[in-house]
């Protein structure tokens, strides 16, 4: 099997357009509209947003810890929580009375974590990421492994609601 190698700004600039996607989708929504609840169950687009900040937060430690070889860090949600289920349920209640802005704000910072770690990863992590980064399970790292979860559970939701969503409320 012939892997091609990382290039760091090539993955770099395949983040940065899917973070533009991203934001381009989050704008169309806007800040008025992100409370709804319905966009994915009873979530609304800031628990999404939320929710895939939390996730995002548990990449970037691990990333981190590659740089310096150290072992996988601790989940950054409480150690008894096992299951997909009960992390995403502990992520919501999180979330779920934080404003709107905290929670873009959070995921904006999170994302700057995320391009800070994989800028600072030694060249072998990104050579050899199934070594370095089992959990990625992959040989390759590309740009869409880190938007994965948004694009297969989050997106075809999030558009779906946006285009049944009530319009903006007038502005005065």
């Amino acid at each position: 099997m012939n892997v091609q190698p990382v290039v760091r700004s090539e993955l770099l600039s395949g983040l940065a357009n899917e973070y533009r996607r991203w934001e381009a989708l989050l704008e169309q929504i806007g800040p008025q509209r992100m409370d709804q609840p319905g966009a994915a169950g009873h979530w609304s687009v800031k628990d999404i947003v939320a929710h895939l900040t939390g996730w995002r937060r548990r990449t970037v430690a691990r990333l981190q810890a590659a740089k310096s070889s150290g072992p996988e860090p601790p989940p950054p949600w409480p150690a008894d929580l096992q299951t997909d289920d009960e992390i995403n349920a502990w992520i919501y209640e999180t979330n779920r009375a934080r404003s709107v802005d905290e929670v873009l704000g959070e995921s904006r910072q999170v994302f700057e974590q995320l391009l800070a770690a994989i800028r600072e990863l030694p060249e072998e992590v990104l050579r050899a990421p199934a070594v370095h980064l089992p959990w990625l399970e992959r040989q390759t790292i590309a740009a869409s492994d880190f938007f994965a979860h948004f694009h297969e559970e989050h997106e075809r939701d999030m558009r779906a609601w946006l285009a049944h969503a009530e319009p903006d409320a007038p502005r005065s």
